[in-house]
């Protein structure tokens, strides 16, 4: 048996053990067969690892970790690397050589050589599919042109509106950060804006939304947009920024006819509806041919827009638009590819603003920037804000994000058994433990819709339905008793034996569903949560009813074709909600999947109460001494 034969014959057995998705040993053979002759093992390997690598969420394969860290890199024993990388006989053993057998490959295209459209990428020292590449080149191109193109800004005008705007009282001892952040974003055609919960991102873009329409020439000519990459993030980016409006109306006065703005800007919308997303292909509507007809694109929850969608968005966005980016950099990235607003906003933390920002800054908003934040680190930094005080999380939970985010096991652990109210550790856990909170957490909805409608239907289902979000259960895997698949099975028993639920069938009143797949007949979206009630016109048949905002809409249910069952969800799918109470399940063992931004994540959903349920202590600590690093070449290039 040849080299490549035993190479195939071991990525099989990996994937039958189900340490390797199917797709990678077929795009692996698929490679191979697009060269003359027998594949190099080697190229066939790097394959294999670089489609593994991008069903985990990585844009690249990084040559010096292959050499460095292989194990650390796929997240395999020794055995199992070794049996691997055994059958493909001596491996290259630098990243020099690594890199000279790639280049030599047919299948394999140089960046800055001649192109034949060649389905894989080297780029400095980094592997990439040709799109993934793409992509990438076209986000730090488009970003680093926008944070260079600076506007001449009326620092005098300015000033005077932020000044307004920002009149309430704030902490003596440090720069109104807010404040900073708009004058920052009114300058430029790209501005980021960094903060965890209840730092005030969408308290800031409003301000800095009336700001823009104080001072552009033609405010009522300003055409705004409001963008989130799911349903339920639109719709709550939406309802803050206007609730926001409504109340610098009240302070403004007529200075500013803010009501008019609010009612002008129209609805938030999901990425995908804004760019125009087309049945049956990853093509949009809108590009650059046909590119979007914004003055200014808000875009919440960036953290969750993956690098094939912003490519999308910057390719439709047109020169003259300022994009205002809003999102928490520490939250977990986006399930497909690329990491990209934490590669945009790295060092946010840092500051490093020049001595050219400093002084702007100082005379457009009257706030110096302290020592500690200057420095100058590029173009981008300068347009970069992080929003560091938090008016939500002053306390144990808060306290919690924060020792989990440091990294700080001992301190996480010790707010975590402090004994107050606001957060409970079930160390040892049962499935029982699970139930039973599901059982207290879901009871209060389940007993309103059996206490009929009362007055009107609408007021009524809105009541139910924002009962339901009031606590939710989030899971750190899809699989297995302390997984999506299996609570949500045990759940239904659970209540159904408590006589909150009949089920009689897939459909049954009091189910709640998230919506699995965009569906723009039914304008219902990924990540979209309603609850299964019965139709008021016709009893018989059941609705799928969805909080849009304060506002309710309803599907019949037997048009959602793809739906599953949501007491219980993954924390990645939570992204961009809140709940009053939040109970994070962790699983036995978590693997490489489980790790310090998921848990930040899960602990930050909840706005009263955090529930962390473990069956084992040491999952917490061996989740929170693990950070997700995505393999991309995004930093380096902004760098260039």
């Amino acid at each position: 048996m040849n080299d490549i034969d035993a190479l195939w014959r071991e990525v099989d057995a990996l994937t039958e053990a189900g340490e390797l998705r199917r797709l990678s040993g077929a795009f692996a053979r698929f490679i191979g067969s697009l060269g003359e002759g027998a594949p190099a093992p080697a190229l066939m390997l790097a394959c294999v690892l670089l489609s593994e690598l991008e069903g985990r969420g990585h844009s690249c394969l990084m040559l010096d970790e292959l050499v460095d860290d292989p194990l650390a890199l796929m997240g395999w024993n020794d055995e199992q690397w070794r049996a691997l990388a055994g059958a493909c006989g001596p491996l290259p053993k630098s990243v020099k050589a690594w890199n000279a057998l790639l280049a030599g490959a047919g299948q394999v295209w140089q960046a800055g050589e001649f192109s034949f459209d060649q389905p894989l990428v080297l780029d400095a020292e980094r592997l990439y599919l040709r799109r993934y590449w793409r992509d990438e080149t076209l986000v730090a191109a488009s970003i680093g042109a926008r944070a260079r193109q600076l506007r001449a800004v009326d620092a005098g005008q300015a000033r005077y509106w932020l000044d307004i705007l920002f009149a309430s009282a704030r902490q003596a001892d440090s720069p109104d950060w807010q404040k900073l952040a708009c004058a920052i974003a009114l300058r430029g055609s790209v501005a980021i804006i960094t903060g965890g919960p209840g730092t005030g991102k969408t308290y800031t873009v409003a301000r800095l939304l009336a700001l823009l329409f104080a001072m552009a020439p033609d405010a009522g000519g300003q055409r705004i947009a409001l963008a989130a990459p799911t349903g339920k993030a639109a719709a709550r980016l939406k309802q803050s920024i206007d609730k926001a409006l409504g109340e610098l109306a009240e302070k403004v006065g007529d200075q500013l006819p803010l009501r008019e703005l609010a009612g002008r800007m129209g609805a938030a919308r999901t990425l995908h509806s804004l760019l125009g997303a087309r049945p049956d292909t990853r093509a949009f509507a809108h590009n650059r041919g046909n590119p979007l007809d914004v003055d200014v694109l808000i875009v919440d929850e960036a953290s969750m827009v993956h690098l094939e969608m912003m490519a999308a968005l910057l390719d439709a966005l047109p020169a003259h638009a300022t994009l205002v980016l809003l999102g928490d950099k520490d939250q977990l990235a986006s399930v497909e590819a690329g990491a990209v607003l934490g590669d945009l906003c790295h060092d946010a933390q840092a500051g490093g603003y020049d001595a050219a920002t400093q002084a702007y800054a100082l005379a457009a908003s009257g706030e110096s920037i302290p020592p500690d934040f200057t420095g100058g680190a590029g173009a981008l930094a300068q347009q970069t804000v992080m929003l560091r005080h938090s008016r939500r999380f002053g306390g144990p939970i808060g306290q919690l994000a924060l020792a989990v985010n440091a990294g700080d096991v001992t301190r996480a652990e010790q707010v975590l058994r402090s004994g107050d109210a606001a957060v409970r550790w079930i160390e040892h856990a049962q499935p029982e433990h699970v139930l039973q909170l599901a059982l207290d957490g879901y009871r209060p909805y389940l007993q309103l819709i059996g206490a009929g409608e009362g007055a009107g239907h609408d007021d009524w289902a809105r009541a139910v339905l924002q009962s339901f979000e009031s606590f939710r259960l989030l899971c750190a895997v899809r699989e297995g008793e302390w997984g999506v698949g299996g609570l949500n099975a045990a759940i239904e028993q659970r209540l159904e034996a408590a006589r909150l639920i009949r089920r009689r069938g897939e459909w049954y009143v009091g189910r709640p569903v998230m919506v699995t797949r965009n569906d723009y007949g039914t304008r219902v979206f990924n990540g979209d949560i309603g609850l299964t009630l019965a139709d008021p016109a016709r009893p018989e048949s059941l609705r799928v009813y969805f909080l849009e905002g304060d506002q309710v809409r309803s599907v019949l249910a037997t048009r959602l074709r793809h739906v599953e069952t949501a007491f219980a969800m993954t924390v990645h799918k939570s992204q961009g909600s809140e709940f009053a109470h939040t109970a994070l399940v962790l699983p036995k063992s978590g693997g490489s999947m489980l790790a310090r931004e998921l848990v930040y994540t899960g602990i930050t959903r909840a706005s009263r109460q955090f529930t962390l349920v473990s069956p084992a202590s040491a999952v917490l600590a061996e989740a929170i001494g693990r950070q997700t690093l995505r393999a991309s070449g995004l930093r380096q290039m902004l760098g260039n």
